[in-house]
């Protein structure tokens, strides 16, 4: 089976690479089928350089892009797809950490929840005691409107005050 892969060339710690189309199973510093592009993350800006026809014709054949190629290639609009994704294998502690880490942001996301909750009853309960404020504003001065004319109805009248006599002397 062809493969479609990146075989390093340059110095130590400055990588750059070909894009070479050999066996599935031969070493990739092997001999290639055929070098169909290049590849240097390192220089600024980054270099790539595919031909895009070879790559099309072996991809036809059955050549089978590896995830690192076939990511580039996506991004160069060579070939359609989705991005691969690498393959991650987590250690028992480390997921027991992310599962824990979880946990926590959903309590805590509860916890908001309760004190927004708490805040709308809050709320509720201080528009409800304003209601009740008004109710009892309104009510003492109805009374208070009330009150002066039933003091002017008990009021005794001026010729029912010249009538009494004062007491003798």
């Amino acid at each position: 089976m062809l493969r479609i892969r990146l075989q390093r060339l340059g110095r130590k710690k400055q990588p750059s690479y070909r894009l070479v189309v050999s066996e599935r199973t031969k070493d990739t510093q092997g001999n290639a089928l055929e070098i169909v592009g290049h590849y240097n993350p390192i220089a600024q800006p980054k270099v790539i350089e595919f031909n895009a026809e070879r790559i099309k014709h072996w991809v036809e054949k059955g050549a089978q892009p590896s995830n690192t190629v076939f990511n580039l290639l996506v991004a160069q609009g060579i070939l359609e797809g989705k991005k691969k994704m690498k393959s991650v294998t987590l250690t028992n502690k480390r997921k027991a950490k992310i599962e824990d880490k979880k946990k926590q942001e959903i309590e805590k996301k509860e916890a908001e929840a309760a004190k927004a909750a708490e805040a709308a009853e809050a709320a509720k309960a201080a528009k409800a005691a304003e209601e009740e404020a008004a109710k009892a504003k309104k009510a003492e001065e109805e009374a208070a409107a009330q009150a002066p004319a039933e003091a002017e109805k008990t009021e005794e009248s001026p010729a029912e005050v010249a009538t009494e006599e004062p007491a003798a002397e």
